[in-house]
């Protein structure tokens, strides 16, 4: 049998290997990541075919991005136990074959089951990248690293709604559920050669199973209450009495990890103050990075009368510009204070939601595919800096639970950021049941004050 140790893999293949490791869970990620927004574009032919409403259709998201959340805190503890590469192919096998039956899913309830299967899986893999990167790279060369696995993060969001929009209209949207399978089916392959086995396991013990399904339930609990807001004021009881249950489960969730003796989150991690205040940021990070791809394409198809596929083609120069900044911003972060990185960033993005809200529909296609430029190059700067600034105060045995608590950071940033802008707007003025300008530009704004605001613990870490 081949040697997977770290020292086997570099005998065999050089200092490559470390790359195609990278590429490996770049593949993962951006399967994944693409998952999370291709379906958006899907979801009118999905609700026509099965004869269902809004109601139910909106799980098909939120149940997705639910079980990602929840998940991402059980790789610390698969890391340990498995390692990253039974851990990392596990997870793409069972996204592979969850997204084939997701794709002939013959009810409406079985296909939110495959999603929120598919988000399961995806959590699980989301924290992978992260964790290999300062396991296998020095330190001079984990922001770059990051970079270009960062790169993966960010440019499926951009290409998820060109892609879903090109299935659904030259085939079928059962097309989007299958397009993820085979990048994942070649990453198992890839992760089972590339990938290193562990050195050595921490000590057996046990999975906090309690802390899972508390935190699972506080989650999707919380995200069915911030959608039945927009039913406000004539759904109040019921959002009352889901209000306090989530506060309920939430109270419990953390009253279970200060007493578990092996916590789902290692909560003492936060007393390490340069790894907090990157976690707050981290949740505003995710909040900019989802809420902004949800408003876009939103905004230009139904104030602008833009079509998916032409509101897609507007997120490309984004995406584009993002990949080649990533590089760059992780090259920086290996070199410069990641403060002074992820300030840069916040300012950036800040200026481009600020330029969404007060221009709205008085620009063309060129200028909004702009402002969204400026945008891209502001989170370009954020996420690698912002992660090698959390993750290298931490000592080696905390990378897992580190990676995994930051990664959870920003999808519960961006799960609650879609939902409030949601709302935003469904408060906001409309015309002919349709969303105005000017609803949109309140979203915008709210946006940009919530990243801002997030500038106030990053000027406090001193990494």
């Amino acid at each position: 049998m081949a040697d997977q140790s770290v020292e086997g893999l570099r005998a065999r293949y050089g200092d490559r290997w470390r790359w195609l490791a990278v590429l490996t869970v770049v593949l993962g990620t951006m399967a994944t990541v693409l998952s999370a927004t291709v379906v958006n574009v899907a979801l009118h032919d999905i609700m026509v075919e099965f004869g269902i409403r809004q109601g139910q259709v909106h799980w098909l998201a939120t149940g997705f991005i639910a079980a990602m959340t929840t998940t991402m805190l059980a790789s610390a503890w698969l890391l340990d136990r498995f390692g990253v590469r039974k851990t990392l192919s596990a997870a793409m096998a069972m996204f592979t074959l969850i997204s084939l039956a997701g794709g002939f899913a013959p009810t409406p309830e079985l296909l939110i089951a495959a999603r929120i299967g598919q988000g399961a899986m995806a959590g699980l893999m989301q924290p992978m990248g992260m964790y290999l990167v300062f396991r296998i790279f020095p330190a001079d060369q984990r922001g770059r690293a990051m970079g270009i696995y960062g790169m993966g993060v960010i440019l499926a969001p951009a290409l998820g709604p060109v892609l879903g929009g090109f299935l659904v209209d030259q085939f079928h949207w059962r097309w989007v559920m299958f397009a993820p399978a085979p990048v994942t089916l070649l990453g198992v392959w890839m992760a089972l050669r590339f990938l290193p086995s562990p050195r050595s396991r921490p000590a057996p013990y046990a999975f906090d199973l309690p802390g899972m399904v508390l935190l699972g339930a506080a989650v999707a609990v919380t995200l069915e209450t911030l959608n039945r807001l927009q039913d406000w004021p004539g759904d109040s009881v019921r959002i009352a009495w889901q209000g306090a249950l989530a506060a309920i489960l939430i109270t419990g969730f953390i009253v279970r990890e200060r007493r578990a003796a092996h916590p789902l989150v290692r909560l003492a991690l936060l007393r390490e103050p340069v790894f907090l205040y990157a976690t707050l940021g981290a949740m505003a990070l995710g909040l900019a990075l989802f809420g902004s791809t949800y408003l876009i394409p939103l905004f230009v198809q139904t104030s602008l009368g833009f079509s998916a596929t032409e509101a897609g083609v507007l997120m490309l120069p984004a995406g584009i510009v993002l990949g080649m900044v990533f590089p760059v911003a992780g090259r920086l972060a290996d070199k410069r204070s990641a403060r002074g990185l992820v300030l840069f960033g916040i300012a950036m993005f800040a200026c481009s939601a600020v330029l969404f809200a007060v221009t709205g529909a008085l620009v063309g296609f060129v200028w909004l595919a702009l402002w969204a430029v400026v945008g891209r190059i502001g989170i370009g700067f954020m996420l690698p800096a912002l992660s090698t600034g959390a993750l290298n105060p931490l000592a080696p045995e905390q990378l897992g639970a580190g990676s995994s608590t930051i990664n959870f950071a920003r999808q519960l940033g961006g799960a609650l950021g879609v939902n409030i802008v949601a709302l935003t707007i469904e408060f906001g003025e409309h015309e002919g049941g349709l969303p105005t300008v000017s609803a949109f530009a309140s979203a915008w704004w709210l946006v940009a004050v919530c990243v801002a605001l997030a500038a106030v613990p990053i000027w406090k870490m001193r990494a």
